[in-house]
């Protein structure tokens, strides 16, 4: 009989999960939108903090490894050793950004949830598998570079994606404090992994990271979207599904259209001083006791003030977001090329595409960026083993952000469609600025 009562209770839960769906959808339908609060939207927002932290953290302080290699490579007389050992980071970047429409499709069959864990899962066997083959850089660039690479993909876009779900008017400063992540995580892992590295060696570091690999598993399994009440598409065929495949309805935006094509361009020389400031300070010769992580947390720290001020304006009503856009990759362009002379030291996919294929349209042009993002950081080490100095490699970096600031001009030239809800949206940018 107790069976039979639990057996009945089981058959009915389902409906009553769709009756509490519905109810949820209603709320958010009738409040005009997300709930831009409340403890669950808040715990989003920390998974988030934390995914974006564990993913750009490891990236960004590929630096630390880049030394390591560098130095066994040049100690075998490895021929065009700074282009290889900058590959494998290059690698990693590339296929974050490549794979990113991929991403941004799969969250919409998946789920956002789904997409990340499963990101987080491959991430984590990528690491894994990395400290295995510390010795062997065609491996490293396989494991590290591929694996990984596919891995954080799938979980930096749903990661984005996700803050449409819970925030609307607070979004900006919202998207600015997750991105903040990659600041915290940048400025604490080059110390901890240096630390490993010397007393574990690489195989003991790629553990230690494979570890917070699955930490983003663990933060995807707290991305829960809202129940939202979509119209069902009754078409049929392999056409439509080619359609969303190749975000067809994105391309149709021509705002959108013309930032996705710029962006590659303003983001081209973006990873180079990620990928080798440790060696450009080392090669100006300066004390033994000096921190050599410290202009990599620098950048961080700077990234972090200026995630949470542009985020704060981005929710201004009459803030243009493509103009401040601008103003963060001019700023960028500009003292890039200072620090090559520097001899001491002490949010827009939501507005152009709405909420509804924000997920792809950050998908699409981060897909396009990864090419220059791929190109920068080698193009960076041939010239610097051509001429012995980081004076043109850093000057070349900072001059594509402003050229790719400049041509955003463009998307002004561009009017708004009276049926596209671009308004109130906010934007998803990757600045150190």
């Amino acid at each position: 009989m107790d069976v039979d009562r639990k057996e009945s209770t089981d058959l009915l839960r389902p409906k009553q999960r769709q009756e509490a769906n519905g109810r949820k959808a209603s709320v958010w339908q009738e409040s005009g939108g997300p709930p831009d609060g409340g403890l669950r939207a808040y715990i989003v927002v920390i998974a988030s903090f934390c995914t974006n932290g564990l993913i750009f953290g490891i990236i960004n302080s590929y630096s630390v490894i880049y030394l390591v290699l560098l130095k066994r490579l040049e100690s075998q007389n490895v021929d065009g050793a700074t282009v290889k050992a900058s590959l494998c980071g290059v690698l990693t970047i590339g296929c974050t950004f490549a794979i990113s429409p991929v991403s941004g499709i799969l969250s919409n069959f998946l789920g956002l949830r789904t997409t990340t864990m499963v990101g987080g899962i491959i991430a984590t066997i990528g690491l894994a598998l990395s400290s295995f083959f510390v010795d062997n850089i065609d491996v490293l660039c396989v494991t590290y570079g591929i694996i990984y690479g596919l891995g954080a993909s799938l979980a930096y876009t749903p990661s984005l994606a996700i803050l449409g779900h819970y925030f609307k008017k607070k979004l900006g400063i919202v998207n600015g404090v997750v991105t903040i992540g990659s600041s915290v995580f940048t400025v604490s892992l080059p110390p901890l992994m240096e630390y490993m590295i010397n007393n574990y060696g690489l195989s003991g570091m790629f553990r230690v990271l494979a570890v917070f690999g699955f930490g983003i598993f663990l933060c995807g399994i707290l991305f829960k979207p809202v129940a939202i009440t979509k119209p069902v598409n009754t078409k049929k065929g392999a056409w439509p599904l080619l359609r969303i495949i190749m975000g067809v309805e994105l391309w149709k935006k021509r705002r959108y259209t013309l930032w996705a094509l710029i962006m590659p361009v303003a983001l081209f020389g973006y990873f180079v001083p990620y990928v080798h400031i440790k060696k450009y300070i080392e090669d100006l010769n300066f004390e033994n006791d000096i921190n050599m992580n410290l202009p990599l947390q620098g950048l961080a720290v700077t990234s972090a003030i200026g995630r949470l001020i542009f985020g704060y304006l981005s929710d201004r009503p009459r803030v243009n977001k493509i103009m401040i856009q601008q103003i963060m990759f001019y700023t960028i362009g500009t003292l890039t090329i200072m620090l090559a002379f520097a001899k001491a030291f002490w949010v827009i996919a939501f507005e152009l595409c709405g909420c509804k294929h924000a997920a792809e349209g950050i998908g699409c042009m981060l897909g396009l960026a990864a090419y220059p993002l791929c190109f920068g950081p080698p193009l960076a080490a041939h010239l610097y083993s051509t001429t012995l100095t980081y004076t043109l490699p850093f000057i070349l970096s900072g001059i594509t952000p402003i050229v790719g600031a400049s041509l955003m001009f463009l998307i002004y030239f561009q009017k708004r469609k009276p049926n596209q809800t671009e308004t109130n949206g906010h934007a998803i940018s990757l600045e150190r600025a």
